[in-house]
């Protein structure tokens, strides 16, 4: 959102990423903040540049590990029109700020997946305990520019995960419902009332998905990759290529963007405990 944009007044997602909400005076943006439900006050600063984990050579190599043609299908450049969409979580001992790096098939960055709204008392209890699937988290999917594309918030659970999906202000698009614990697990993408596609675990551990559309007809793939034993061993890292098959209208395309982005989030935190 620019200074020239017509929004309203309102809380939205902070555009750098330090807390949950920032407040919009309908003209410009404000040092006014909120994390957690508290509010407080933070300077604003330009965007935070988006995470680089990997180099091109290795991406390409995730690509081709995962089964997929490179330029086989051509993209438009962005998170929402690209074909494949290859995902790399920072490499950390500890993880306990979320930080994702989003690339194309061929290497080049589109964008990050960054954690916000932690307090210091939250990371140091992360740290401590195994707590973290009893905490909220909220993520934002944002552009090479630092702007928000979608927030993904995933309140404290005790057996199944949900997930609030908004578009690049906040705004409700639909929750994606975990739908069962035992077995292989599924997820429904819930738009007002309505399942309008659904995220499918095809194995009990859960490493890679095929995403249906209503009438159960595949429309992306989710698939992780093998790093290395090395990393696997002493680094929390995950890695994973999205294959989308068509291009898809809303709100079904920011669901599927959505779920694809943050399944490592629903699953893999809560085997870890820290992620």
């Amino acid at each position: 959102m620019s200074q020239t944009d017509s929004h309203p007044a309102n809380w939205y997602p902070d555009p750098i990423g330090r807390h949950e909400l920032r407040y919009y005076d309908g003209t410009q943006w404000t040092d006014h903040v909120s994390s957690g439900g508290k509010q407080g006050v933070d300077p604003l600063v330009a965007p935070r540049a988006p995470v680089v984990t990997h180099s091109t050579a290795k991406v390409q190599a995730q690509v081709a590990r995962a089964g997929v043609q490179a330029g086989a299908v051509v993209g438009s450049g962005t998170i929402f029109t690209e074909p494949v969409l290859v995902v790399n979580q920072k490499a950390k001992l500890i993880e306990v700020n979320n930080e994702y790096a989003i690339y194309d098939q061929h290497g080049a960055q589109l964008g990050a997946i960054r954690q916000v709204g932690q307090s210091a008392a939250k990371k140091v209890a992360r740290v401590l305990l195994d707590i973290d699937q009893f905490l909220t988290h909220s993520l934002q999917i944002v552009d090479m520019a630092g702007a928000v594309q979608l927030t993904v918030t995933r309140p404290r659970k005790v057996l199944k995960s949900r997930f609030l999906v908004g578009d690049g202000a906040g705004r409700e698009v639909g929750q994606i419902v975990q739908k069962n614990v035992f077995g292989k697990i599924r997820f429904g993408f819930d738009v007002g009332g309505h399942e309008i596609g659904s995220l499918n675990a095809q194995n009990w551990r859960a490493w890679d998905f095929a995403v249906l559309d209503a009438s159960g007809s595949e429309i992306a793939r989710i698939k992780k990759t093998w790093e290395g034993l090395a990393r696997t061993m002493f680094t929390t890292a995950d890695n994973y290529v999205v294959r989308v098959h068509r291009p898809l209208e809303e709100p079904l395309r920011s669901m599927v963007i959505a779920s694809a982005l943050s399944v490592d989030t629903a699953l893999k935190q809560d085997q870890r405990g820290l992620n």
